[in-house]
């Protein structure tokens, strides 16, 4: 059978859920070029309500950056997801960041990654949107973004299709 023939089932669709709580955009929406034209993969970001991010899926931490103002994680079924928290943040050298998880560590959905000081990153002069990355995109035949709305933790917010 014609692969585009092959019909969205639950083994070939992979829910990403929210790493945070706030509003939805398109990536377009993100003012800085490596995102907003999603030279990384397809995405979307979230304007964050809190300084908190959750595990969007069951996986493994495949990177914390040193900065912590960054995490890479890869889902059980093969997403490979960047969470960047806010623009040009790599500038405050780890400052207002903390990380509850380290390299190598298994998630489960709505584990606490990270947490940030919103109002301490707004005041150094930060956006606080947070890219959230799919960076094996090639991978996809279809990548489904629910944007435009506010969401909780592990709502959905992508439908990823092999």
């Amino acid at each position: 059978m014609f692969d585009f023939f092959k019909k969205k089932t639950k083994e070939n669709v992979e829910v990403i859920g929210a790493p945070l709580k706030g509003e939805v955009v398109e990536s377009s929406a993100i003012n800085d070029p490596t995102f907003a034209e999603e030279m990384l993969g397809k995405g979307l970001a979230i304007k964050p309500a809190e300084g908190k991010v959750y595990a969007p899926f069951d996986g493994t931490v495949a990177m914390v950056f040193d900065t912590k103002h960054a995490i890479s994680l890869a889902s059980d079924k093969g997403a490979e997801v960047l969470i960047h928290v806010g623009l040009d943040t790599v500038m405050l050298k780890g400052e207002h960041y903390t990380a509850h998880v380290e390299n190598g560590a298994v998630v489960k959905k709505g584990d606490l990654l990270l947490e940030f000081d919103m109002a301490a990153i707004a005041e150094a002069g930060y956006d606080t949107i947070t890219p959230v990355v799919i960076c094996n995109t090639d991978d996809y035949k279809d990548i489904v973004r629910m944007t435009g709305k506010t969401v909780e933790p592990g709502e959905p917010v992508m439908e990823l299709e092999k």
